[in-house]
Parts: C-alpha cells; structure tokens; sequence
C-alpha cells in the first residue's frame, strides 16, 4: 500500500531536501553532470511530497519549489549538451581516500547508453591478478549495458618479468569469454604508454589518475566490499570526464 497523508510527507520530505541541498552545492561548485542527477532524484521526491500533501498552502510552496528547481535543471541539461557540442565538456570528480560508492557502474553509468557500440581501454598496467579481474569486471559492466558494444580496444604495456605468460594467458581468457557474447577484444602492448584513459564513441572520454586500479585490497576473503564494489575502499584519485565529437585518436 502507497504512503499517503502526514506520515509520507513526513518520511519523503527529508530526503527530498538534503538531495536538493546536495545538488545546490554541486551546482555551486560547478559539478552540473552530477547536480543534474541530484536535482532530477529531489524532484521526483519532492513531487510525491507534493502528491502525499493535503494542505493547500503547503501544495502551492512546493509547487514553486518544484518549478524552481525544473527551470534550473532544464538551464544545467542546456549548458551541458552545449559544452558537449562545442567539445569543452569537462568533470571532475574527486575519489577520497578510503571512500566508498565508486563501483565502475556508480562511475560510467552516466556515460554509458544505448549508442556505445566501441570502447577503448588505455591502462599501463594490466599485469597482475587483481588488474585482470579489474578489466573482467569492466568488461562484464559494458556486456551488461544498456549500451551495444561489440569492439573493446585494450592498450597495455608488457609484464617484462616472471608474469609474462600470465599476462598473454589471462588476456587471452578474457578475449574468448567476450567472444562467446559477441564482443571482439583487441589487445595492443606499447612500451612507451604512460596515460590512462576509458573512450566511448559517443563521445565521452575518462581519465581516471589510477586507471582502473584504484580500488584497495579487502581485509578479508569475507568482508563487506569483496564481492560488492560500491563497498569497496578506494584509493585517492581523480577521475576528468570530457566529451569530444572525436574519441578515436589519429
């Protein structure tokens, strides 16, 4: 049974304000990708606020507030599809030590649709076992969707030493597991490769400052944030989101 009356508004309306409150502060700090999500969450609860509400008064305040804030959602939404067509689109978005909730789908979701049909991976260091299971796990993220791949480019350098044949091996894994669902892996080695960064081409571009390797090792074999990536601690990092009509680089 739906919640109605004093008690919905009651439980609705907090959470409606603090996830406006937070899409204010990012607005203010210029993070619009992520102010636009914000505004668009409070505005739904907000609404069923409004919905939940019986006093007149109070309906018409938050009818305002809801106007408010669309106008100023819909004016971010413009600002950013201009800065995407004129290819000066840039995000950045700050990993705090030993923060939590950056799972690969908390961090590409926004830029992953329905149009992304070829990606390509630069990262020195796919090497160890922890870096293969991060590139499956990336890899498992874009064969989940919503998006349409069909060709991952990975670009890597070399393990030099003992690890060789455990590179070609477990690159050569992930390759035929992606093949059984339709999905070509290319693999290139450069000795010279330093830059880390994920592109779509639809556009978008990710620069992440540890690659897909910042997430840190669990505690244990059983502890929250082993199987569950949102719970994961990560490392201090830096992820710089840019669009550009032109993702492959010649």
């Amino acid at each position: 049974m739906s919640q109605a009356g004093p008690g919905a508004v009651a439980a609705l309306e907090p959470p409606a304000v603090a996830t406006l409150k937070r899409a204010v502060e990012l607005d203010s700090a210029s993070r619009f990708q992520e102010s636009l999500v914000c505004y668009q969450e409070g505005i739904d609860l907000l609404l069923r606020v409004l919905k939940a509400t019986k006093d007149e008064t109070k309906k018409a305040h938050y009818r305002q507030k809801i106007s408010d804030y669309m106008e100023r959602a819909e004016a971010i939404k413009k600002h950013i599809e201009k800065e995407r067509e004129d290819g000066k689109y840039h995000q950045q978005i700050k990993i705090e030590e030993n923060a939590t909730g950056f799972s690969y789908e908390k961090v590409f979701q926004d830029y992953l649709n329905e149009t992304v049909t070829e990606v390509w991976v630069e990262d020195p260091y796919i090497r160890h076992v922890h870096q293969f299971y991060n590139f499956l796990r990336f890899c498992e993220m874009l064969v989940k969707g919503p998006c349409k791949v069909k060709t991952i480019h990975l670009l890597t350098s070399y393990d030099e030493g003992s690890g060789k044949s455990q590179q070609t091996s477990s690159l050569e894994e992930i390759k035929q597991s992606l093949k059984n669902y339709g999905v070509t892996l290319n693999v290139s080695f450069s000795s010279s490769i330093h830059d880390r960064e994920i592109r779509f081409n639809n556009g978008w571009m990710i620069k992440i400052g540890r690659g897909l390797d910042y997430f840190k090792k669990p505690q244990g074999r059983f502890c929250l944030g082993y199987c569950d990536f949102d719970l994961r601690p990560c490392h201090e990092t830096t992820v710089d989101v840019f669009h550009t009509k032109h993702t492959k680089k010649t």
